[in-house]
């Protein structure tokens, strides 16, 4: 996958793990969206480390699964160094 592919999947699996965590993060948008790179980029050396199967197509569902795994990860990570608890 290129550059740009990575960049979008990162991108979309922020989004998607914002709208899968409960409550408001601290943040907003930007940096969740940010962070969703940095989780893709988690998922991808996660599943290629764990499960020997790493970010290789766009269109493939282990690289979405991981890529949204990695960003629920880092999210919560964020969430707790930031010390900001969501309601539910």
């Amino acid at each position: 996958m290129g550059f740009l592919g990575f960049l979008v999947l990162g991108l979309i699996a922020g989004a998607i793990a914002k709208l899968i965590l409960p409550g408001k993060q601290a943040g907003g948008w930007f940096i969740t969206l940010l962070l969703g790179v940095v989780g893709a980029m988690l998922g991808g050396w996660l599943g290629s480390v764990i499960f020997d199967v790493g970010l290789e197509s766009f269109f493939s569902l282990s690289s979405w699964l991981l890529a949204i795994g990695g960003s629920l990860i880092v999210l919560l990570i964020y969430g707790a160094l930031t010390g900001r608890r969501g309601k539910k």
